[in-house]
């Protein structure tokens, strides 16, 4: 499969990303050392017990200036019940990845379009956790990342028209979680400023008109697409808007 064909894959689907940072000291060109040719087989024995080779590899890997790019390849097991008994055949789930240097400061983007397809086994922080073992062995090296909530805030004020939703959280109000401000609510400045009095924005979604995207994007620093672009368009909003905004 060719990594850098799929950048140009037209997406329909919700698409989450998650956004991370490296903090041991390297650089791009030890990482993609690392990260070559890099293969681990496990042998799995089936209930019916033939075995089968499971690969967890590096795929399409490139190195183009600041930005490494690649592909994590994991075979998993999948099992099913058929006709009253347990079928188990091997499946393999693929998450594109980004590496990106950003001033002093490496941070790493896993896309996750298993999860757009209803299938949950490779998920953002797992490929996190296998690329710190794999270049740094040991899994703290690679670390959630946040966006404050300020900047957050400054994001729907400079065009409050553009937001579709907002989520609010730490709320201080006895028995009341979270809040939500959606549809015709945003327009209420007024009742927006009285949850920010009550709570910080964890969630908002909103349209990137000079994009023309809808994204949505979590303190946590995850972003899910949630309209028609391509996987490249994606990621240049994420590498070149949202990197800036990291605490």
């Amino acid at each position: 499969m060719d990594g850098r064909k799929n950048l140009s894959w037209v997406l329909i689907l919700v698409l989450p990303a998650k956004i991370f940072e490296i903090k041991e000291r390297t650089d791009l060109g030890l990482i993609a050392w690392k990260l070559k040719n890099y293969r681990e087989e496990e042998t799995y024995r089936t209930i019916g017990g033939e075995t089968t080779k499971l690969t967890t590899e590096i795929l399409d890997l490139e190195l183009e200036g600041d930005l490494l790019s690649g592909i994590f390849s994991m075979d998993f097991i999948r099992k099913r019940e058929y006709k009253r008994r347990i079928v188990e055949f091997p499946v393999t789930e693929e998450a594109p990845f980004w590496i990106k240097q950003f001033g002093e400061r490496v941070f790493l983007t896993v896309l996750a379009p298993s999860v757009a397809r209803g299938v949950k086994k490779l998920l953002t922080n797992y490929v996190a956790n296998r690329l710190s073992k794999i270049l740094f062995i040991r899994p703290d090296a690679i670390v959630e990342v946040r966006i404050p909530h300020e900047r957050l805030r400054e994001l729907h004020e400079s065009n409050p028209q553009a937001t579709k939703l907002i989520w609010f959280d730490q709320v201080d109000i006895p028995g009341i979680e979270k809040l939500c401000l959606a549809g015709s609510d945003l327009a209420d400045t007024e009742l927006y400023h009285n949850y920010l009095e009550h709570g910080k924005i964890w969630y908002v979604v909103f349209e990137v008109q000079k994009r023309g995207i809808v994204v949505g994007i979590t303190r946590n620093c995850v972003v899910t697409l949630f309209s028609k672009s391509t996987i490249g368009e994606f990621r240049n909003y994420i590498l070149e808007d949202l990197l800036s905004l990291i605490e």
